[in-house]
């Protein structure tokens, strides 16, 4: 069954069992959503369709209800938790549906029993949606979400509480008004009493959580001044330390991550860091997670080494890490061009980070854009240095056939999303080649390896992308995100580089020039020099001081372009005042409800806005902890009206670009009829031009004639001249043949020449081949001489051990002897007492028989008699004792044996 036909019996068992809540349409819904969960749902939420839209609407719903049964509540958050498969789909479910306020709904419904599987699911199911993401804590239940969040900590239940750290932890985090709400709690104090003795606890995770939470809530108060002083710090940073390198998983490692990268924001802590003494070593250990295979952990590595290269001092010693080993290898590894990253290399940690940069662009797009930007801040400290290191070369040379391998490969067919990320990275890639050629050692390594046909070919594709066939359609400005600016960027820096090039590069200059001529090289330009990012404005001022004294520059229809925007930005400033304090916000994706009940008129809106500012002024000397709700939701209601003008602002600008262009087209249809005029006009005076020369042509034709007649008569002059010629040519042709004959000697013996001198090339090649094998076996001799004298002292060694060992075996064979010598005594003295023991029977039978004679006799006689038997047994132990010794020293003789044996062979 496919997936729409699942999702329509789905929405129809929904339907269903919300006319009527019988046990049959709960089973027959219960199927269904099993149903779709065994389905791939991979960007389903992603896609746009109406039919999905639905059908999470329902499922949302149905988990919100109290009614609902916890078996189909569990099922419905498994299949929305398999929907939530990427972040976009994460954020989908999290702003447009609502999903967080419904869990957490579900939550406070099954409070009481907090260690129920239900409420344990949906903690999971949350700590996984607000992670990296702000909520709000003027939603619905997140009050009541974070008092039993901070109940159950408190409590002494190990099984919940960890997902009720992890999720405290997401909520806290970059969240002003949550942290402001919880400070306000009157139970925050015990709350971090027991924060606090969580530190101490077995397991990483919850240290990671705690502190988390801790450097949240503490960090700028009196509590994180103590926690995070500068006496317990270098304990921390070892504790964080070893979670990132030996955490419990990936888990562990993103929170650790996130912890230091939170801590590294407070100027004091990272001036810790930069002294702490065992920084080196650590970042070494971090930097070898990177090996692995695990884009989400090699992510959390690369975006920890960003944020350190954001502190002056740290980034210094990042560079020292990661370039100094590696140094030795990437000679060889350069002049090795085939081997790859393969081999002993991948100890190195550079040449890590070099292998995330050519990960494929869908799936591990983010770890090879964070590696450029790492390998761009490191190599711009790196090269800011006074002088450049022999290993910062080494591995700038093995780098940089790797970068070029980036910019191939851009196709336009694989897609919008693809095409944007492959931009994206292809802007990376140039800026990073930008930053190598601001030096002129590493200028004059990249020119030998870019040439001006790749550089070519990039921009025709860019331009074919960012730009219609039309030289005179002009896109108006769009987001960051958009396709033409993304680009528009990526074609702006391929001619910087172009630019910088230009005097290394063989043809590179007559290319750069020939791009800034092309009419398609407008739309980029004008989106550059009106963009408000000041290094796109910068670069297309340079790209235009070098375009401008061109004379096929299209300077007109920039003119046009850049006033067409310029036009379109005024207007969108103009229609609300208010929209740029919005947009400086990061507008999030609104709840369908927030939107339907955002649709008053802006003057209701206007005077509800001047209310609520009287109403803080009032209230300014008083706290109010609400106040961060009504401005949260205000702000989401201007942002929904702001999101209506800018569709109103997307139709006039439709318009004004159609009337702009329409105005352009006029003015080109004038500016060739003009131009036609004016060449009619030249034409009619070359018209009589021709005319005149006419006649004076008919005036040079006569006399041409008389000089015809005089030149009959030097003609037969030149005919007897010429007889006199023709022999001279015949003696000519003579000489050709003898110099022809020695043209070929000269040409022959030239060739036989370069054959010698090819042998000779060869012959010397052979010698150098023949000298390096002979330098390559003399230094095997050596290696072999010493690995010989070395077994030498082995062997020498494992004789005298066997010398040791044979004198000890001599030993051990006398104290045989003498032991063996020993049992044959207590053999013959066993011998002799059975010998007494049988003549004692003898006489036992002799007075047995006479006993009625002699009782005292007898009675003594048995006195001996028991006496001997205990002798007796007393020599029996004895005489076993030794025979157990014999047996042992005999096993033990026969092992040494053995051994010496083995030693000997």
């Amino acid at each position: 069954m496919d997936m729409t036909t699942c999702l329509k019996s789905l929405l129809l068992a929904i339907q269903q069992y919300r006319d009527g809540r019988t046990a049959y349409n709960a089973a027959q819904l219960q199927k269904q959503v099993e149903e779709v969960s065994g389905l791939k749902c991979e960007k389903l939420l992603s896609s746009g369709h109406v039919l999905p839209h639905e059908c999470v609407s329902g499922l949302v719903e149905l988990a919100g209800n109290p009614n609902t049964s916890p078996t189909l509540t569990s099922s419905i958050i498994s299949l929305l938790v398999q929907l939530a498969c990427d972040d976009n789909s994460r954020e989908i479910l999290n702003s447009s549906y609502n999903l967080t306020s419904t869990l957490a709904s579900v939550i406070h419904c099954h409070s009481a029993t907090p260690g129920e599987p239900l409420v344990l699911q949906c903690l999971q199911v949350l700590q996984k949606l607000t992670y990296n993401t702000r909520i709000f804590q003027s939603a619905n239940y997140i009050h009541e979400l974070i008092a039993f969040l901070m109940t159950n900590i408190q409590s002494h239940n190990d099984d919940i509480i960890m997902p009720c750290l992890g999720l405290m932890a997401n909520l806290c985090r970059d969240n002003h008004s949550v942290q402001s709400h919880i400070k306000s709690l009157d139970n925050v104090k015990p709350f971090y009493r027991t924060l606090i003795n969580f530190l101490a606890h077995n397991s990483l995770t919850v240290v990671v959580f705690t502190l988390s939470i801790l450097a949240s809530l503490t960090l700028n108060e009196k509590v994180g001044e103590k926690l995070f002083d500068a006496k317990n710090i270098h304990q921390t940073f070892q504790l964080v330390f070893n979670i990132i390198v030996n955490g419990d998983g990936t888990l562990t490692r993103k929170y650790s991550v996130d912890l230091l990268v939170d801590l590294l924001k407070n100027p004091k802590i990272a001036d810790n860091l930069t002294r702490y003494q065992h920084f080196s070593a650590c970042v070494s250990q971090v930097l070898g997670l990177l090996q692995s295979k695990d884009p989400d952990s090699a992510a959390k590595v690369l975006e920890l080494l960003l944020a350190m290269c954001s502190v002056s001092g740290l980034c210094s010693l990042l560079c020292e890490v990661v370039f100094k080993p590696a140094g030795p290898k990437l000679r060889a590894a350069g002049r090795r061009q085939g081997a790859g990253l393969e081999g002993g290399r991948k100890a190195e940690s550079g040449l890590a980070l070099v292998q995330w940069l050519s990960s494929p662009v869908e799936g591990a797009e983010s770890c090879s854009l964070q590696a450029l930007q790492l390998l761009s801040e490191l190599l711009e400290e790196a090269l800011g240095a006074e002088s450049v290191s022999e290993c910062v070369l080494s591995f700038i040379e093995m780098l940089l056939p790797v970068l070029l391998g980036l910019l191939k490969g851009l196709d336009p067919a694989q897609g919008d999303a693809h095409l944007r990320k492959q931009c994206h990275r292809i802007t990376h890639v140039t800026s990073l080649l930008l930053i190598l050629c601001a030096e002129d050692s590493t200028r004059s390594l990249v020119s030998r390896q870019v040439s001006a046909q790749l550089c070519l070919s990039q921009v025709e594709s860019l331009l074919s992308c960012c730009h219609s066939n039309s030289p005179l359609t002009c896109l108006p400005p769009g987001s960051d995100s958009d396709l033409s600016q993304v680009c528009a960027e990526a074609l702006l820096r391929t001619l910087e580089l172009m630019s910088k090039l230009r005097q290394q590069v063989k043809d590179m200059e007559t290319s750069f020039y020939r791009m800034l001529q092309d009419q398609r090289i407008v739309t980029p330009l004008s989106l550059a020099l009106t963009s408000h990012h000041r290094e796109r404005v910068q670069t297309g001022l340079a790209l235009l001081f070098e375009a401008t004294p061109l004379p096929d520059f299209p300077s007109l229809v920039l003119g046009e372009s850049i006033a067409a925007n310029n036009a379109y930005r005024q207007r969108e400033a103009e229609l609300s005042v208010k929209r740029v304090a919005v947009q400086e916000v990061p507008l999030s994706r609104m709840n369908t409800s927030v939107l339907d009940s955002s649709s008053g008129s802006s003057r209701s809106v206007h005077s509800l806005v001047e209310k609520i500012q009287n109403g803080l002024e009032l209230q300014e000397q008083a706290k109010d902890s609400h106040v961060s709700e009504i401005i949260d939701i205000y702000e989401q209601k201007l942002s929904a009206f702001a999101s209506k003008e800018s569709r109103l602002q997307d139709l006039l600008e439709a318009k004004a670009l159609a009337l702009s262009q329409a105005d352009r087209l006029i003015a080109q249809y004038r500016f060739q009829r003009a131009q036609a005029e004016a060449e009619a006009c030249k034409l009619g005076c070359l018209l009589k031009e021709a005319e005149r020369r006419r006649e004076d042509l008919q005036g040079e034709l006569s006399s041409q004639v008389l000089e015809v007649e005089r030149s009959k008569a030097d003609m037969e002059e030149l005919l007897q001249h010429n007889a006199r010629l023709q022999q001279d040519s015949e003696e000519h042709q003579a000489l050709k043949g003898a110099y022809n004959a020695l043209l070929n000697r000269f040409n022959e013996s030239e060739r036989l020449l370069k054959e010698l001198q090819a042998a000779h090339i060869s012959l010397t090649k052979q010698n150098d081949s023949l000298r390096k094998n002979h330098e390559a076996l003399q230094l095997q001799h050596e290696k072999m001489a010493s690995a010989l004298e070395e077994r030498e002292e082995e062997i020498r060694s494992l004789q005298t051990d066997l010398q040791q060992k044979n004198s000890d075996i001599a030993g051990l064979r006398g104290e045989l002897r003498d032991e063996v010598r020993k049992v044959e005594e207590k053999d013959q003295e066993r011998r002799d007492l059975e010998e007494t023991v049988d003549v004692l029977r003898k006489e036992l039978n002799k007075t047995e028989q006479a006993r009625k004679d002699a009782s005292i006799k007898a009675s003594s006689l048995e006195l001996q008699k028991s006496q001997l038997e205990v002798k007796l047994k007393q020599k029996e132990d004895e005489l076993n004792k030794h025979s157990a010794m014999i047996s042992m020293i005999h096993s033990l003789s026969s092992g040494k044996m053995k051994s010496d044996v083995n030693l000997s062979l």
